[in-house]
């Protein structure tokens, strides 16, 4: 750990006194303690680190606004929505799987199963469940899926700590700001540019920061933990190759969650690590950054909640595609469109949207199938967008040859990098067309929370049953009053 040029001539030094063994016997404990001290002196000033973890420590005690409280349980309540429908997908089950064959000592659940296994592994798999599918929130400037790391992180380390409800939920929003904010330093035209995922970007620092509030770090130890978050950030955008949903659901989730919760684990246990991985000659930033803004790791910290600007999916599919099934649904109940008096439909997506919805084989993230599939049954839901066999079948195959899906340059907005136009062509000659510039559930058109409590009725319903799923609902409605994670435990489990 010491062994650089000046250690070993001051351990030759040493060795060559008659006080040797003595001061071997110290030396190390006073170079770690300088080495920290000189690390002390420059957290005085500005530098990035110091100010993160500082803030980090001081969060998990400060109130939230009410609007950010408010947005943090409706995003924990889709979470759960989207753990508790993927338990029961190839993904959720395959990584349950996967973790009960580990074993490990029983300090969190997992969630559709019946038994208990150690945090990270808990992480580890509630978060693949939580993007078993496209169930799962969005933010779209940074393209971060926060919630399907973040909560779970949240809630492995919360069960295993018996922290409370308000503590999960100021957890929760720190980890979102982290998320999303280590993407704005970096840039995320910049992040997807270098072939990098920013989703899975994302995820470690948004599981680090629920995980390091829930364990009640001090700075020292954040500062630690931010370190050893930074080693692990991953993410290749190779997972849209990925026709399972299994990688994918590890890319975007589970490696997020697992590498955050074991980051803070190992700094829990006593070790050490760099104490400023944000600043100097080799830091994060410049990294993974061929142009980056570190400050905007600090920027609105406190006052800018990014859990307040996420997107909740209105439908369980990939992002790109709710504002064209918003946009053809609209037109659907406006003119009466169905499949006989449709001649064509366009539908124009953002550039960067093509590669992701496409041409897909994976029905939930196939914009030509879904906007079939609503001119159909004029709805999409959870069940008909992740079967398989109605991509085979006859009537919707002969709607999709009338879609054609075509990127637009003029949709990369930044304002609203996700909206869609659909345009119609009728039997009778006609065109009709709409533009959906925010689909609901952004921050532009919010979903209520009696909505959210409908979508993630509909999604857990069919695992927990229609009396465990109400009072769960009812228990993260009123999170802030739950005195110890733990509770949750009847009502996630079988």
């Amino acid at each position: 750990m010491f062994m650089d040029g000046d250690f070993i001539s001051a351990r030759r030094r040493l060795l060559r006194s008659a006080g040797a063994l003595a001061a071997l016997s110290i030396m190390p404990l006073r170079v770690a303690s300088a080495a920290n001290e000189d690390g002390n002196e420059g957290a005085k000033g500005a530098d990035i680190t110091g100010q993160l973890a500082r803030y980090m420590v001081s969060a998990r005690d400060t109130p939230l606004p009410e609007a950010a409280m408010v947005a943090c349980k409706q995003r924990i309540l889709d979470t759960f929505g989207a753990m508790v429908s993927g338990a029961r997908m190839r993904p959720g089950m395959m990584a349950s799987n996967y973790v009960h064959e580990l074993g490990g000592e029983p300090q969190a659940s997992v969630i559709g199963s019946s038994f208990r296994t150690t945090t990270v592994n808990a992480a580890l798999a509630n978060a693949m469940c939580a993007h078993s599918d496209e169930t799962d929130d969005f933010e779209p400037v940074t393209k971060a899926h926060p919630g399907s790391s973040v909560v779970p992180a949240a809630l492995a380390v919360g069960e295993h700590q018996a922290q409370s409800g308000e503590a999960m939920i100021q957890a929760v929003a720190l980890g979102y700001d982290l998320a999303c904010r280590l993407l704005m330093a970096l840039g995320p035209d910049l992040v997807r540019g270098s072939h990098r995922s920013a989703e899975g970007t994302a995820s470690t620092f948004g599981s680090l920061g629920a995980a390091a509030s829930m364990a009640r770090l001090d700075e020292t130890q954040m500062r630690y933990a931010l370190s050893y978050s930074a080693q692990q950030v991953s993410g290749l955008w190779s997972w849209v190759k990925d026709k399972d949903h299994i990688e994918k659901a590890f890319d975007f989730a589970g490696m997020g969650a697992r590498n955050g919760v074991t980051a803070v684990g190992m700094v829990r246990s006593g070790m050490t690590g760099v104490y400023d991985v944000l600043d100097g000659t080799h830091n994060l930033f410049i990294a993974l950054s061929t142009k980056p803004s570190p400050q905007a790791m600090l920027d609105g910290l406190g006052t800018r909640f990014y859990v307040t600007e996420t997107a909740i999916k209105t439908y369980s599919v990939g992002y790109p595609i709710q504002s064209p099934l918003d946009a053809l649904l609209s037109l659907r109940k406006q003119y009466g469109l169905t499949p006989d008096n449709v001649r064509s439909i366009v539908v124009r997506i953002p550039s960067d949207a093509e590669g992701i919805v496409g041409d897909s084989a994976m029905p939930d993230v196939n914009c030509q199938h879904l906007v079939a599939l609503a001119l159909v049954k004029g709805a999409v839901s959870f069940r008909d967008s992740h079967d398989v066999a109605l991509m085979h079948d006859p009537v919707i195959v002969a709607q999709r040859a009338k879609v054609t899906v075509q990127p637009d340059q003029s949709l990369m907005d930044p304002a609203a990098p996700r909206g869609a136009k659909v345009e119609v062509t009728l039997t009778d000659g006609r065109t009709v067309d709409h533009f959906t510039r925010f689909p609901p559930g952004t921050k532009e058109n919010p979903l209520s929370t009696e909505a959210v409590n409908a979508k993630a009725r509909d999604l857990m319903a069919p695992v927990l049953g229609a009396a465990k799923t109400a009072r769960l609902i009812e228990r993260i409605n009123h999170l802030e009053t739950l005195k110890d994670i733990r509770e949750l435990r009847p009502l996630i489990t079988t």
